[in-house]
Formats: C-alpha cells, structure tokens, sequence
C-alpha cells in the first residue's frame, strides 16, 4: 500500500539538490521496496538527491513510487536558541532526474526551514519505504503522529500511544519514532516525555532541540501560547522544553 495525500500538485524547491551513487564501501545493499532477502525489487529503482539545510547535509531517497527516507547527516554546530533560518541557496537550472516523490519532499523541507507557513499548501510525498507496506502498530503511530501533531506543538509519548489506539504502549511508541524512517516530515522531534523531558531523538538531542526551537519561535509569531490539537489532548507549543531535560521516556 502507498500511503498519498489527495494532491497532485508539483513544487519546485530551492534547496541544493547533489545527485549522490550508491557506494558498496561504505553502505550495505541500499533501501529496496520489497522486503525480499538478498535481493532488491527490479520495480524499484532508488534515487538519492543531497540537500543542504541550516542542519547541515540531508539525504533523501525514493523511487518512482515514493519517498523511502530522509537522513541528517548533520556535521553543523547548532544553536539551540531561536532563530531565524538563513536565506536559501539559488539553484541554477533544472535538477537532474528528481523523481516526483523526491521533488515534493525537497520542496516540502525548503518550505518547513525557510518559509513555513508555506507547508499547509505542499503535498506530502508518498511513502514507499518498507514500513509503509505493513499493517503494523508502528506504521500506524507514524501515520497518526503525521496527521495530528501540527507544526509548532508537541505531544507526549503516552499521549501519542493513545492516539495510535493503545494507552498503555509509550514503550512501543518510543520504539517507533527510533523506526522513522522519515524525520522532520513525519515529526518525531515533537514526541516528549509527559514531564516535559526530551526524551530521544535519533538525530541527536541538540538537532531535537533545534527543530522545536525554530517550530517554536515561527508558531509564537503566528500565535503567541500553547495550543490544542484536534482531539483536545494536550498539545503544547513547541520551544518551551528546557535544554537542561533530557532524559527518560513517558
């Protein structure tokens, strides 16, 4: 199953796009559509694209199908206190080969780091990473994160797990956000601990800091305050988790 929102639209994108090959040196067999040992789906032709961003590199990859992940390869020293993103890079001419899917994502994260008030107007790709082809509880978290947590709030572990229809699976939500295989556009970054900690974060926890920090500041001009999600649980707005909480899991 591809999971696609309702639009057709393109966008184009001002991020730096760098074509970027499959080296067998320093990788294992690259991300394949079909969960088939040792072997890749022929249907299934991956393409990387290299985008720079105020977190440093990000690698995303899809087919024609849709996206299959997003990577921070980070290698930027961040300030964690708010602040307004530099201007993005000019791109010169067309990109080469940038399959649908990888231009709306591109498009997508140029929007949500330089202009996002933009994003409620993109199209969000379609998934075709092996995860997003199981009926699984962690594909259900990640669907249900995507879709409820707004820009500029937070939600907790627990709080998430009741959303996904399991109360008492905090656990296996935290085992789902270290799944992601799509962060920032689906929004690990915003599931925190009911205490407020920050919990974890794949990318680490000064990149966790920054994304709610920039999420922070851009909701507060738009709406100074906290916030309500759609089911009336509690949504708090982002950028006002301390760097001083770190750890645990709620």
């Amino acid at each position: 199953m591809i999971l696609r929102e309702p639009s057709t639209r393109r966008w184009g994108t001002s991020l730096t796009p760098i074509h970027l090959r499959w080296d067998p040196r320093v990788s294992k067999m690259p991300p394949n559509c079909a969960q088939v040992p040792d072997r890749m789906d022929k249907a299934c032709e991956m393409t990387y694209k290299m985008l720079n961003s105020p977190l440093g590199k990000i690698e995303i990859s899809g087919c024609e199908q849709g996206l299959h992940g997003i990577r921070l390869l980070g290698k930027k020293t961040l300030k964690t206190e708010p602040m307004e993103a530099p201007a993005p890079p000019e791109v010169p001419g067309v990109p080469e080969r940038m399959t649908e899917p990888l231009m709306q994502c591109a498009a997508w994260l140029n929007a949500y780091f330089y202009e996002p008030t933009a994003i409620k107007e993109l199209p969000v790709p379609a998934f075709h990473h092996p995860i997003f082809q199981q009926d699984s509880f962690t594909r259900q978290v990640l669907w249900k994160l995507l879709k409820v947590v707004k820009f500029g709030e937070m939600v907790s572990y627990q709080q998430l797990a009741a959303l996904a229809g399991n109360p008492k699976a905090a656990r296996a939500v935290g085992g789902a956000m270290r799944s992601n295989p799509i962060p920032i556009l689906i929004p690990c970054h915003r599931v925190v601990c009911s205490s407020g900690a920050m919990g974890n974060y794949s990318g680490g926890l000064a990149v966790k800091e920054w994304l709610l920090a920039h999420e922070g500041s851009q909701a507060q001009k738009a709406a100074p305050g906290g916030s309500l999600g759609p089911t009336g649980t509690w949504l708090r707005a982002a950028g006002s988790t301390t760097s001083s909480q770190h750890a645990g899991r709620n």
